[in-house]
């Protein structure tokens, strides 16, 4: 029987209550499946580790992590640490040397939830969204000069190489060549930045030759936004860079019904390095230790984790089962308009798993 090892890191806030509610379900949904194991190696980096250490993980952590099956991340950042010291010290700390360059964002409307959208129903709303995510305007390239003085400058430069860009749009390509529908939009701002984006437009109109099946647009990033609001039924696979898809799936995620739901998975496609699953909703300090944190975008990472590792039967269990309880309006957290705890939500996933059949 295989034994999948995970890396627990839970990170900050909100992050250690949602990842102890995904290790439950990923323990019992193991059992209930019973063609596989897991077990989980805990790393309390984060925060609280930088208030101790002056760093946010130690000097040989990505060595304590490289060889588990693969990483399941809470969250990062606190109200008195920088976050540019929290985001660079602990998550690009890990994705960027793992060369986790795929993450992948889906998108759509579960059972029971309503989208802010009007008119907008379960079906008209069901995106994946791919962001590069090793370079473009995270690449941490730049720096800052006379600090302090009138004249100080400070540069933050957009890295765009034909390598990162040609592997995340076949990787896209592929992902939409793989859902029913066959559509990729691609995201751009070749109007305004006329170098590195033009390179983007023209490598994803090259790299489109070799996928004639798959029907593909492209779309500038702002226009983009009104799109994803007023027409949601036309968009299917989005690949757009790291900064533009950042900010886009959180809009994609508030349209489908809460940050509270969407997760996110970042991947090293080839393998080299583990993946990291984690919630897009960040720390969340103003809930955190109330027991009310929505652990849904946690569950569903771990659907994520799970197809990652070729468990599709058990990914395809736990989502069903997440989907069986948001279709309860009793179960809703309150980010989805309800008062069910962290503790309820997690309770009734379990039951869910360990009734499901299908």
């Amino acid at each position: 029987m295989k034994n999948y090892r995970i890396a627990a890191i839970p990170g900050d806030g909100i992050g250690k209550e949602v990842i102890a509610a995904g290790i439950e379900v990923l323990t019992t949904l193991a059992k209930r499946d019973g063609k596989f194991g897991v077990s989980f190696d805990h790393f309390d980096w984060g925060s609280d580790y930088y208030k101790q250490h002056g760093i946010m993980m130690p000097a040989d952590g990505r060595s304590q992590i490289a060889n588990h099956d693969a990483i399941y991340f809470g969250a990062v950042g606190a109200p008195d640490v920088p976050d540019h010291v929290t985001l660079w010290g602990l998550r690009l700390a890990i994705c960027q040397p793992f060369d986790q360059y795929a993450n992948v964002r889906p998108t759509r409307i579960l059972p029971g939830i309503q989208s802010p959208l009007r008119n907008v129903k379960q079906g008209d709303l069901d995106w994946v969204i791919v962001r590069e995510n090793s370079e473009g305007e995270y690449a941490g390239q730049g720096g800052r000069s006379h600090v302090g003085l009138p004249e100080e400058v400070a540069t933050e430069v957009s890295i765009f190489t034909r390598a990162g860009v040609t592997r995340i749009m076949k990787f896209a390509f592929d992902l939409a060549q793989s859902r029913p529908r066959k559509k990729l939009t691609v995201v751009t701002k070749s109007n305004a930045q006329r170098n590195g984006m033009v390179m983007w437009d023209e490598i994803a109109a090259e790299v489109a030759r070799d996928y004639p099946d798959v029907e593909c647009d492209k779309m500038l990033v702002d226009a983009m936004t009104m799109r994803m609001t007023l027409k949601p039924e036309t968009l299917d696979t989005i690949v757009a860079t790291n900064l533009h898809a950042d900010i886009l799936s959180d809009l994609a995620a508030a349209l489908a019904g809460s940050l509270g739901i969407a997760p996110t998975a970042n991947l090293n496609p080839e393998r080299k390095f583990p993946s990291m699953f984690e919630p897009i909703h960040g720390s969340a300090f103003d809930i955190t230790g109330k027991g009310i944190a929505n652990p849904v975008a946690t569950f569903w990472s771990a659907v994520m984790m799970l197809e990652h590792l070729g468990e599709q039967a058990a990914a395809d269990r736990l989502m069903r089962a997440v989907e069986r309880v948001t279709a309860n309006p009793d179960l809703h957290s309150p980010d989805l308009g309800g008062k069910a705890t962290t503790r309820e939500v997690t309770d009734a996933v379990i039951a869910a798993i360990m009734g499901d059949n299908s």
